[in-house]
């Protein structure tokens, strides 16, 4: 016979989940959109595209996945209620896949967003999109893992998404822009790329992609330095090591030509220690640190070279992504 204790544990075990993901569907489901767009290709053919949309505001800002708005500078969006609503693209940032919309009208319901350093791998989450043009499609997962960088390139430039979740969470086409919440229903991802069965992966809502919507918002694009430089962390010789106190830094592998780091003099084969100050152990720290800010003056930068510490300065300049 089954064990009538074991059922009941069970059955109140599946009614607090299912409490929690209804919870956080009713809360979301009207903050998300089901876009369509017509993009314009490098042929200047007009092509169809849809995927989803997260209102941030009650004014009518919203968030996307740049990808799904590439090429295209307005379009419509459908809600669970059937309200539609026309948009204009205010901004993409193609190198963070981040989009910001503004909805025409009002009467919108804005989501809350959360914080994803606040995630534990394990931890329940729900996705919220328009896959496969099923509006208001809800599915559920767990954090699978965090950490994960995601590179994605636009124009000749390559940058890596830090911090990006992992989730088991079904994730089909068009859910691209859509949300990934935590149990108390607030925004910690926007998803954006399904890279395998039972792999989804969401950009986070952290620090660094508020100030990229802030700056979307308020400017249409986000501002970013370069220096010109390709390269990899490795191990520092041992005599580096000793002098700087630490393990690891980055080796110059090239020197784009015409570059700020070509003027200033980096050569392949340096291993950059220090950038402004700031230790420099992998591609990510230095990525960092090449913010608008660093526009408004020069870099020192520490490398190691020819057996000694040597310090080069170089003014970074603006990086063109389009």
């Amino acid at each position: 016979m089954p064990n009538t204790d074991d059922q009941g544990f069970d059955e109140d075990g599946l009614d607090a989940y299912s409490r929690v993901v209804t919870s956080v569907a009713e809360r979301l489901t009207p903050a998300v959109a089901s876009l369509r767009v017509v993009h314009r290709d490098r042929q200047g053919r007009h092509l169809p595209g849809a995927g989803s949309g997260v209102v941030i505001s009650g004014d009518g800002f919203a968030i996307t996945s740049a990808h799904v708005v590439e090429g295209a500078n307005r379009g419509s969006g459908t809600f669970v209620d059937g309200h539609e609503a026309r948009f204009d693209v205010i901004g993409r940032d193609a190198l963070s896949d981040l989009a910001v919309l503004r909805f025409d009208g009002g009467g919108l319901h804005p989501a809350e967003l959360g914080d994803a350093s606040d995630l534990r791998v394990g931890q329940l989450v729900v996705a919220i999109g328009n896959p496969l043009g099923f509006s208001g499609s809800v599915t559920t997962g767990v954090v699978s893992a965090l950490g994960r960088a995601l590179p994605i390139s636009a124009g000749g430039s390559t940058r890596l998404v830090e911090n990006v979740i992992q989730t088991d969470a079904a994730l089909n086409p068009g859910n691209s822009g859509g949300a990934l919440a935590d149990g108390r229903g607030t925004v910690v991802g926007i998803n954006t790329a399904v890279a395998g069965i039972g792999l989804g992966l969401a950009v986070p809502i952290d620090d660094a992609t508020r100030k990229i919507v802030a700056s979307l918002m308020r400017d249409g694009r986000v501002r970013r330095a370069y220096i010109g430089v390709t390269g990899g962390s490795r191990p520092l010789p041992p005599r580096a090591a000793a002098s700087i106190g630490r393990d690891l830094g980055v080796e110059v592998l090239e020197v784009l030509r015409g570059s700020p780091a070509e003027a200033a003099g980096f050569r392949s084969g340096d291993i950059i220690l220090e950038a402004d100050g700031r230790a420099i152990e992998d591609v990510a720290d230095l990525q960092r640190l090449m913010v608008g800010e660093a526009l408004d003056g020069q870099m020192a930068v520490v490398v190691w070279r020819d057996r000694e510490l040597r310090t080069i300065v170089v003014r970074p300049a603006e990086l063109d992504a389009a």
